[in-house]
């Protein structure tokens, strides 16, 4: 009668349990930094299509007349000087965040041939 409620035993064993969370560790401290520079650039890019919208608005109210516009756009990203490798409109130039708070004022030249986001 012993033999048989041991045959029948089904689970796992403690040493199997724990290789199978030291796994799970290992591949949550691997995803981390992926994820969480993964993260940062979509902040980036965030900030840079939001900088072409502002751009595009600024220009717009130009051609339409307002020569005095601006557009203030609020920074997402939270690391300090990023670099600018994104595909601005020509002419248009912006300066690399100082800080992670900022925000970036979009504003047209008084000549009206390029427009720039000062940080």
């Amino acid at each position: 009668m012993f033999k048989k409620a041991k045959e029948n035993k089904k689970g796992f064993t403690l040493a199997e349990l724990l290789i199978v969370v030291a796994i799970i560790a290992v591949l949550v401290a691997i995803s981390i930094p992926i994820f969480t520079s993964q993260l940062e650039k979509s902040k980036e890019a965030v900030d840079a299509a939001n900088l072409r919208a502002a751009y595009a608005e600024v220009m717009s109210d130009y051609v339409t007349g307002k020569t005095d516009t601006q557009k203030t756009v609020v920074q997402k990203q939270t690391k300090a000087g990023w670099s600018t490798t994104f595909d601005f409109p020509t002419g248009f130039t912006v300066s690399d965040p100082k800080d992670n708070s900022g925000t970036w004022t979009v504003k047209m030249k008084s000549d009206g041939t390029s427009a720039e986001a000062i940080n």
